[in-house]
């Protein structure tokens, strides 16, 4: 009985820890046949509440004996376990290595009474430990899921973009639970279940994949040693044919806890361990639907599923897009608020009379004992940061590695191209100068916010100033790359450390410069847009009366279908009365 009782409240835990947690990301991945340029490419976004946006810097080498690496919940900053480093580690820039490993994620959540509340390390901490030590996509399968069986898994179930030069993969997770039991001797608990359960499976060339908060792989081939193993079997994970790892226990766990009868080779990752509802569908992989129909055609037959009429007819886990990709695609797609379609929520009353395509939280509501919802699109207010991931073969792994790195609102950052050798962070986006609960006037991520929540008040009418800044600083930065490249090259050939500090030197200036150029935006900004007017300017430079004292002011109406509704809310109570005093 009072085991019972333990895990029961150990149950009642991971339920409050799983519904406090605000989480929503959107993550693509392209492999090299899909890029235009033969690169594999992944991204992400950090969409939280409490999240702050900097880059986060690791360096490589040698380690002093006894070094370790403190594991963190990412949801609340609690310590986890410390996990012992080897003797050498790669050096990581954001969530790509010197080689070129580059890993993302999703939250889908999951069966809530999986949460592992004695897990040793979360979803973060695998990544960047597998980023430290790994030197390709599959070896950092490997050790992200050794180090479940190892410590416990401390979090929901979650979706892995995971790329190298040559490959990319999708590796989704969950935790088995706490069955706890104490330790005679110690007097600590442990869980009898440590682990989860998992399966990856590699996009073929060619194609791309993504996922948004629900889990997306289905069914997959079981072992067979030549396509599909196991983690019993990493003796083969190099196997060229290998397709597909999976915890060998994925099946027989969800057998045990009665989520699955059907016979093997009919298990359905997805829909055992996260069951898709009208949330995970609106919310989730209908973000994932308006990427692919960018750039797939027939994607309208899935539309009804997206947006959770049909919840049967599920999408492909990979599709093969009609045209190659680039950095500036995935890009545009990391700013997508379901623009042209019928679910825009630029359009509708909510953005308000200038099309603000935002909603706060929360996502659903009450009126009349019914619940309603707003959109959650792909763009959104809560980004602490976000990136696209450059692994380019032909290229050493300092210089073919690059971090396209923003901070704040996907819609009105600047994607920076942070390379993989450089040696630290810009100050403007380093790690710990200033923080989500400490204004830091320089800091890129306040910098960011001020602008956006500039726009926020009137968006249609200060987008366009905003974008022309944005499409100044990104298309040079994709102007300077090659060149940056091609230099960088040259010098690694002969001295890799001058190589290092030319790409660091790049890569630190176009950071500072970018904060520098965004302060100088929101000045003109401000001054712009003052108290609801805007002054009449060209080329930045406000204009004025004959006297050359008073600047030119205009006063935009608002639009005809919002007064419409003032009207209609109302009644007369505005109405003009002619023949009266002004």
């Amino acid at each position: 009985m009072i085991r019972k009782l333990l895990a029961f409240s150990f149950v009642v835990t991971a339920i409050t820890i799983y519904s406090n947690f605000g989480y929503a990301c959107t993550s693509y991945l392209v492999t090299p046949g899909a890029s235009v340029d033969g690169s594999s490419m992944i991204s992400y976004a950090a969409d939280s509440h409490i999240r702050y946006g900097e880059l986060y810097f690791f360096g490589g080498g040698a380690r002093e004996p006894g070094s370790y690496f403190q594991a963190y919940y990412r949801g609340s900053h609690k310590p986890l376990a410390k996990i012992p480093l080897p003797k050498s580690t790669y050096q990581v820039v954001g969530y790509i290595n010197e080689k070129q490993v580059a890993i993302g994620e999703s939250t889908f959540g999951g069966h809530s009474e999986l949460f592992d509340t004695l897990g040793g390390v979360d979803y973060t901490g695998l990544m960047q430990l597998a980023l430290m030590q790994a030197p390709t996509a599959r070896d950092a399968i490997r050790i992200m899921g050794e180090l479940v069986e190892d410590y416990g898994y401390y979090s929901m179930g979650q979706s892995f973009s995971i790329a190298d030069p040559y490959e990319v993969w999708i590796l989704e997770m969950i935790g088995k639970g706490t069955d706890p039991e104490m330790d005679a001797q110690t007097g600590k608990y442990y869980n009898n279940e440590k682990g989860a359960v998992w399966v990856a499976k590699r996009i073929p060339d060619g194609y791309i994949s993504a996922h948004a908060n629900h889990a997306r792989i289905m069914t997959f081939p079981l072992s067979d040693g030549k396509i599909s193993i196991t983690n019993k079997q990493f003796n083969n994970l190099h196997e060229p044919g290998i397709k597909t790892i999976y915890a060998h226990d994925v099946i027989d766990f969800a057998r045990r806890k009665g989520y699955f009868s059907g016979a093997d080779e009919d298990f359905s990752f997805s829909d055992v361990y996260a069951p898709i509802d009208f949330g995970a569908a609106r919310f989730c992989e209908a973000r994932v639907w308006s990427m692919f129909k960018e750039v797939v055609p027939g994607m309208e037959k899935y539309k009804d599923y997206a947006m959770g009429f049909d919840l049967k007819n599920r999408m492909p886990l990979y599709v093969k897009p009609e045209r190659k990709l680039s950095v500036e695609d995935l890009i545009n797609f990391k700013r997508d608020y379901l623009q042209g379609t019928d679910f825009d929520i630029s359009q509708d009353i909510g953005a308000g009379p200038w099309g603000k395509p935002y909603r706060w939280r929360p996502l659903t509501w009450e009126v009349d004992g019914k619940t309603y919802f707003h959109e959650r699109t792909t763009a959104t207010q809560q980004t602490a940061f976000s990136f696209i991931t450059q692994s380019r073969r032909q290229y050493p792994g300092p210089i073919g590695g690059i971090i396209w790195f923003g901070v704040d609102d996907t819609n009105t950052t600047v994607y920076i191209p942070m390379y993989a050798g450089i040696s630290k962070a810009p100050d403007t986006f380093r790690e710990g100068f200033g923080s989500i609960i400490k204004y830091e006037e320089d800091a890129a991520f306040w910098v960011f916010n001020k602008v956006a929540h500039l726009a926020y008040l009137r968006y249609s009418l200060k987008l366009p100033d905003i974008q022309k800044v944005q499409a100044e600083l990104e298309n040079s930065f994709r102007e300077f790359v090659p060149e940056i490249d091609k230099e960088a090259l040259e010098l690694y050939q002969n001295d890799p450390e001058k190589a290092r500090d030319f790409l660091t030197s790049f890569s630190v200036s176009m950071g500072n410069y970018t904060v520098e150029r965004w302060q100088e935006l929101f000045r003109f900004l401000m001054v712009k847009y003052l108290d609801g007017n805007i002054k009449k300017e060209e080329d930045g430079v406000f204009l004025t009366n004959k006297w050359g004292k008073y600047p030119i002011v205009e006063h935009p109406e608002y639009p005809e279908w919002w007064l419409r509704t003032i009207v209609k809310l109302t009644g007369d109570k505005f109405l003009y009365l002619e023949g009266q005093p002004d």
